[in-house]
């Protein structure tokens, strides 16, 4: 299975928020973004994040740096103001990526499939906006 399929499979297979048959289709920017609880960034940076799951052609998805599990998973995310998808596993080895060594860790992933920037560090609606353009959104 090449990396873009296996990450078109992983995002339709199981995020914790929403139905499958409501995960975005080919088409969508997706935003792949590490966030831990005890990460001070993330907590600022989950706001900006929720705002920009709104777009109609962006999908935000979380990962939790800790790979907690259900009921903890739940409650931190509710804790965090997490409103968007969170993946049930580490996407980083199916974009052909090394785990992330600093959070904030946001990766993004093109209409087509295709990881197209790796963004460190805290992110706002502005500046991720600023990127997809860059990036031909």
């Amino acid at each position: 299975m090449t990396r873009i399929l296996a990450l078109v499979f992983l995002l339709a297979t199981g995020c914790d928020s929403r139905p499958t048959q409501s995960l975005p289709a080919e088409g969508q920017w997706r935003l792949v973004n590490y966030w831990a609880l005890w990460c001070t960034p993330c907590r600022e940076e989950i706001p900006e994040l929720n705002l920009v799951d709104k777009a109609p052609d962006i999908t935000v998805f979380g990962v939790n740096y800790d790979d907690q599990k259900e009921p903890m998973l739940s409650q931190q995310r509710s804790e965090m103001g997490i409103l968007f998808a969170n993946l049930p596993q580490d996407p980083a080895s199916a974009l052909g990526v090394p785990r992330p060594s600093v959070l904030p860790t946001t990766l993004i992933v093109s209409p087509e499939g295709n990881l197209v920037a790796t963004l460190k560090g805290p992110q706002t609606a502005q500046s991720l906006k600023r990127v997809l353009f860059e990036l031909g959104r």
